[in-house]
């Protein structure tokens, strides 16, 4: 992310925050805070999962742990601004157990992390429940304030050790079928 205006390596103080791996990034990606960019990071994140050897289950439980995180982002650290910046970083960290990191960054709104509650399960009406999903479908779930400003969310989940990693389907996303 250096050379990227803004990027969120510009905001760190120079040291890595409790939590944060030194492992290289899988994926990085910079976008801006529109909803319409949050379907090409869910097939992104669903195709880097299955290669890693997560079931279809987990798969679609991580992806909709980075939409909520996204949409949250957008909604709120944004108020709805399509003009914001998100990072988002995929790692893997094999200490002290093997699993997916997946760290989101932005400028927007801070709030006091502990503040970041889900909403009670007996309050039953639409949305609220993005921070009770991501800390239900993944290993750990940390927000923290950046500096000088936005948020941090660090979600981790365990890569299962019983699975060979990679699609079944061995053709798809090779440059035999036309795709990287």
């Amino acid at each position: 992310m250096a050379g990227m205006g803004g990027s969120p390596s510009g905001g760190r103080t120079g040291h890595r925050e409790a939590g944060m791996s030194d492992a290289p990034s899988l994926m990085r990606l910079e976008l801006v805070s529109q909803p319409e960019l949050l379907a090409p990071v869910r097939a992104m994140l669903t195709s880097l999962s299955e290669r890693l050897g997560f079931d279809e289950v987990e798969t679609g439980h991580l992806a909709l742990a980075v939409d909520e995180a996204l949409a949250n982002v957008i909604r709120h650290g944004y108020d709805g601004a399509t003009d914001g910046r998100i990072w988002i970083s995929a790692r893997v960290v094999d200490e002290p157990t093997r699993r997916l990191q997946i760290e989101i960054e932005d400028q927007g709104r801070q709030i006091d992390p502990a503040m970041i509650r889900p909403r009670d399960l007996d309050d039953v009406r639409p949305g609220g429940l993005g921070v009770h999903l991501m800390r239900e479908v993944t290993d750990s779930c940390e927000f923290e304030r950046r500096t000088p400003a936005g948020m941090r969310l660090v979600l981790e989940k365990s890569i299962p050790t019983s699975r060979s990693p990679g699609r079944r389907d061995n053709k798809a996303g090779t440059p035999e079928n036309g795709t990287p």
